[in-house]
């Protein structure tokens, strides 16, 4: 690809030779592009401008600044189909030429992990502080406390958001292997990796730290595809392209063995793109070959040896391309079977009819029985899996944000403890949350309790209260429902928390209906509590109601945000433009709440 300095133009208006064209921009002709199309004062002028600041660049040396700088102008990079090109960027009227340099669409997207943070050891009080005590609501591992080594997420000092993985004590008792199996997959810098930033090893705590991705894993989104299957297999399929080039990435720095791939290994970033976890790459072992595994399908070369191999992370790659064909968990053998016996439609999910192209389909079953093969040599590498599925990727691809839905720019908020927590459906958490509170949030309820003190039976009333939040605190949420009941019955007064802590209660009881009835009362009452909507999400993703729950949610984060920055007009009711639908009145609930 040629830079044009005014000498010909291949632009729409035909200016072939013309160095007066007015053309700017980038126009496409047979084929070939005009970088360039000024009037000829112009252009001669800024072909000296360039010349010279080349030939002063290199007598200064200034050529490996350069170069340290490259990820600084990316936003500045104007790339033509996905080569190497020399390109010249023209900016602001105040800055006329910025920088002069040779990028490629590959180093453009790598100068983001290139800028990353070295690998770095924590104290265990950064971490502790970072994570708020190694707090409840911040758990995200996907079986919470239960799970053998938890991850949290945290915040640190400089407010960058981190992942945890805190293993449990007997999980590496060699500090000097823990420190330097760390070291080594700390030293991989890759944007299709969730990257190692650093480790704790103090007394027998063993932790990890890497880059936060808030977006969920593969295995949540994978199996909850029923209303947007065109989006969802498309995105899957740039996942399983991006972990292919994460596989070979790690293979080709050492890093080849990878443990319990499997579909919540595959995070999603503030974008929408597919990372890899760096936590798979770090496993203790006993005599450095033997490891444990939690796939559900292991390996046949595993069940003979107990031993894991490069060959073995290919197996668990079919594996995941079962799930993405399928839509469920099949064993290995049964699909293998079913490819031999030609019967793909059994094997497919019937939401990707029509999603995949004859071709794609038959691409993607062949590759994934390949990588199913009984003698590991058998396998693919990572580096031809990745050129076998780059041709699944269509071109001028939507944003990954778009395919999964995910919010994009200035109007995403991200979700706070509570939030995160009903996401996860973290009951427990929640519970925790709403105990701390207490009822801070009932505005007036102490001035109103004061003149409806004078009767016995408002005491009476008020005491089932008090009984029902010795209930609540101690867990025993039949006991508080029946409490609750009874204060709410009595009239006494209208509390948003009281309605909210029976709404949770029946959650607890196993009774959504009543639960999101109960939030959608405590929203009624308090038409701008965040907590309210939050309990709606909650109660929603209990009933199976994903898309409704996801509104309801989305609505809490704005609502809380709203509440921090201005927390007086938090105070008022007033439309959100996102769900505001013009149905129904300024205060009152559309009726997919109801």
């Amino acid at each position: 690809m040629i830079l044009w300095l005014g000498i010909k133009c291949c632009c729409k208006r035909r200016g072939l030779g013309d160095i007066g064209c007015r053309g700017f921009g980038m126009k496409e002709v047979f084929g070939e592009y005009c970088v360039l199309g000024l009037k000829r004062y112009y252009s001669c002028f800024l072909s000296i401008l360039v010349l010279g600041w080349v030939v002063s660049a290199l007598n200064s040396r200034r050529v490996v600044g350069i170069r340290k700088k490259m990820g600084q102008f990316t936003r500045h990079l104007k790339l033509v189909r996905k080569t190497e090109l020399l390109v010249l960027h023209f900016g602001d009227k105040e800055d006329l030429v910025d920088k002069f340099y040779v990028y490629s669409a590959e180093n453009a997207e790598k100068s983001e992990a290139d800028e990353l943070p070295a690998f770095r050891e924590y104290t265990i009080e950064q971490l502790r502080i970072a994570t708020s005590g190694f707090a409840v609501e911040n758990i995200v591992s996907e079986h919470g406390e239960k799970a053998p080594n938890v991850v949290y997420k945290g915040k640190l000092e400089n407010q960058k958001r981190i992942a945890v993985k805190r293993f449990n004590r007997s999980a590496w008792p060699d500090t000097r292997q823990f420190l330097e199996e760390a070291r080594s997959v700390g030293q991989l810098r890759n944007h299709r990796l969730a990257n190692l930033l650093g480790c704790c090893c103090e007394g027998d705590e063993r932790l990890l730290v890497a880059e936060f991705m808030p977006n969920e894993t593969l295995a949540k989104h994978l199996f909850h595809w029923e209303t947007q299957p065109y989006e969802v297999a498309n995105a899957f399929k740039g996942s399983f392209i991006y972990l292919s080039q994460a596989l070979d990435y790690c293979t080709s720095k050492g890093r080849a063995l990878y443990h319990d791939l499997n579909a919540y290994r595959i995070l999603f970033d503030d974008d929408g793109n597919p990372r890899l976890s760096c936590f798979g790459l770090m496993k203790n072992s006993r005599d450095g070959k033997s490891y444990s595994t939690n796939l559900a399908f292991t390996p046949p070369e595993y069940l003979r040896t107990g031993r894991v191999t490069p060959e073995s992370v290919i197996y668990s790659f079919g594996t995941l391309l079962l799930d993405l064909l399928s839509g469920k968990h099949i064993p290995p053998s049964h699909a293998l079977d079913l490819i031999r016996d030609r019967n793909i439609q059994m094997l497919t999910d019937s939401c990707l009819e029509g999603q995949f192209s004859n071709d794609e389909g038959t691409e993607l079953v062949r590759l994934a029985s390949r990588c199913l093969q009984y003698e590991p040599r058998e396998r693919p590498n990572p580096k031809s899996l990745a050129a076998a599925l780059i041709p699944l990727q269509k071109e001028n691809e939507v944003p990954s944000h778009v395919l999964m839905g995910i919010p994009h720019g200035a109007a995403a908020f991200p979700l706070s403890p509570l939030g995160e927590a009903c996401l996860r459906k973290d009951l427990t958490a929640i519970h925790e949350i709403l105990e701390q509170l207490g009822y801070k949030d009932d505005e007036g309820a102490a001035t109103e309790l004061s003149f409806q003190m004078w009767t016995n039976q408002m005491q009476e009333t008020l005491n089932s209260k008090k009984k029902g939040d010795v209930a609540f605190r101690h867990k025993d949420f039949r006991t508080t429902i029946d409490c609750y009941t009874q204060f709410i019955d009595g009239g006494t007064m209208l509390s948003p928390t009281v309605f909210a802590r029976r709404s949770l209660s029946y959650l607890m009881s196993d009774t959504p209906q009543d639960a999101l009835n109960d939030a959608v009362q405590a929203q009624v009452i308090s038409p701008v509590w965040h907590i309210a909507s939050y309990l709606q999400a909650a109660s929603l993703f209990a009933m199976g109601r994903e898309n409704e729950a996801q509104i309801a949610l989305r609505e809490g984060s704005i609502l809380e945000e709203r509440g921090t920055k201005f927390p007086e007009d938090g105070k008022k009711w007033g439309c959100i433009p996102e769900y505001c639908d013009n149905s129904t009145p300024c205060g009152q609930l559309p009726d997919h709440f109801q």
